[in-house]
């Protein structure tokens, strides 16, 4: 087993953490605040959106079962790529896209994902790559959250599903059963 490392920030830390966690090969999905100024910060004070944070997830996987760009490929394949500083009703630079890449060989590959995901939308890609900085965990009610208290959340269950879907659709073959 190798393991590896992916940040990325795909809109609402829920959802796409919610579609991690059914893929295979990835063996843990933290939800967390990345790229901004302020230590140590609440969820309270990402949303405010005035952190600089983005919500994000990082992503534990074995890449002798999926590849960092694969990991990419579902990424831009599972929340819009081209909507700048929102993912459907979440607005705000907190709900940006990004990829804070590890390592030179994750910043090639992350240029080349985009590459890659741009012929897929009709608008282009704003999805930043940006430097990693300080990785803070979320709060511990926000980890697992679809499996908890998100199928009783009307957001989740508006947003979630979707995603789900598009998952088991396009990459049927990296779905958990």
């Amino acid at each position: 087993m190798s393991e590896q490392t992916a940040i990325l920030a795909g809109g609402c830390f829920w959802c796409t953490e919610a579609v991690f966690n059914d893929v295979i090969g990835v063996s843990k999905v933290e939800s967390g605040y990345i790229g901004g100024e302020t230590e140590n910060p609440t969820y309270r004070q990402v949303c405010s959106g005035r952190t600089g944070h983005a919500e994000a997830i990082r992503v534990t996987f074995d890449d002798d079962v999926i590849s960092y760009g694969e990991v990419l490929d579902i990424f831009f394949a599972t929340h819009d790529p081209t909507q700048l500083n929102r993912q459907g009703n979440d607005v705000g630079t907190q709900y940006r896209s990004a990829l804070f890449p590890l390592d030179d060989a994750q910043r090639a590959e992350a240029e080349a994902g985009k590459t890659r995901a741009a012929s897929d939308w009709p608008q282009p890609i704003v999805t930043t790559i940006e430097e990693p900085s300080t990785w803070y965990s979320a709060e511990d009610y926000h980890q697992e959250y679809w499996e908890g208290e998100g199928q009783r959340n009307p957001y989740c269950l508006a947003t979630i599903p979707p995603k789900l879907q598009k998952l088991r659709k396009s990459f049927a073959n990296r779905v958990k059963s």
